[in-house]
């Protein structure tokens, strides 16, 4: 296992990839701003033609991330294109002709945030049903923490459906979600709770190869591949673990879901045993590489210098 680099910025390791996965919450916003330094650092690897996916657990729909990362100020030139474990949900409930999918039903208990549909909207073969009795499966793609509780919201509605024997699908593992500058449990959360009481659960999204098999075909259509490539994420057990289980490079931000393991830190002794402590809990994964936050890092170079073109 070797060490992991520290890093000023992105421009440290810019030249070294052709391709840049980053993970939306916690590494571009925080769900109400971005974090400073994003855009500029976009602009930076677009403008040497750096192919960029935006990778979320987010259980919406990508053009639905599309228009939250608009309004926050991140364009669609910004990026290549997004990917999300809610638009890769979706597409299996419509096939229903794969794995985890293939005669799932077609009545559904939705958990999302705040009653949204739009995972399952325009589909002609899922119906949203409100009573658990009458499901075929269930879907969790979101939760309504910290104003609905684990214990005494959703847990009554798990042994409901664990009495049912449904199939569950999570189609976001985030198990903390970040709100603002807060933390709250998220989906992953209640789907891991479905299987303490007995529930079988199938996940999409990070930290699981399908999502990121997806991605790897993405970037072979552009001829590129996973050497070529890093992920940038906040969460070890997500993005870092994910990235690493394909061989996939990996860059570490300590602003995001592991902002507190590093507050406090005041020399790279520091930062280095926070860090040692993370890998340890995390089945020895370390991240190839350590940043502040997605920045770009150094003085924006001139323009117009050609920048080295990787074979």
């Amino acid at each position: 296992m070797g060490q992991t680099k520290f890093c000023q910025g992105i421009s440290d390791i810019s030249d070294s990839y052709n391709a840049f996965i980053i993970d939306q919450w916690g590494v571009l916003h925080n769900g109400e701003k971005v974090y400073e330094g994003v855009i500029d650092c976009l602009k930076e690897l677009k403008a040497r033609n750096k192919f960029i996916i935006i990778l979320s657990n987010s259980g919406k729909r990508a053009d639905e991330n599309k228009e939250r990362l608009k309004k926050l100020g991140i364009g669609p030139s910004l990026y290549d294109i997004i990917v999300t474990s809610g638009e890769t949900t979706r597409q299996g409930l419509e096939k229903q002709d794969d794995g985890v999918f293939s005669n799932i039903g077609e009545k559904c208990f939705l958990m999302s945030r705040g009653g949204d549909t739009s995972i399952v909207d325009g589909l002609d073969n899922i119906k949203v049903v409100d009573d658990m009795k009458e499901a075929d499966f269930l879907l969790i793609s979101g939760t309504d923490a910290p104003e609905k509780t684990l214990v005494d919201y959703y847990e009554p509605l798990l042994r409901e459906a664990v009495r049912r024997r449904l199939k569950a699908i999570c189609a976001n593992p985030d198990s903390r979600i970040l709100i603002g500058n807060n933390q709250a449990f998220g989906p992953g959360m209640i789907a891991r709770r479905y299987e303490d009481f007995g529930g079988v659960v199938h996940y999409l999204g990070k930290p699981h190869q399908p999502i990121y098999q997806h991605c790897v075909r993405l970037m072979q259509e552009k001829e590129i591949y996973p050497g070529q490539t890093v992920m940038i994420g906040d969460t070890m057990a997500h993005d870092i673990i994910g990235a690493a289980s394909m061989n996939i490079d990996t860059c570490l931000v300590k602003n995001g879901l592991h902002y507190g393991s590093f507050k406090g830190c005041n020399s790279l002794y520091e930062v280095d045993r926070a860090l040692n402590i993370l890998v340890l809990q995390h089945h020895n994964v370390r991240p190839t590489f350590l940043v502040d936050k997605l920045k770009w890092g150094k003085a924006l170079p001139d323009r117009k210098h050609k920048k080295r073109k990787i074979a």
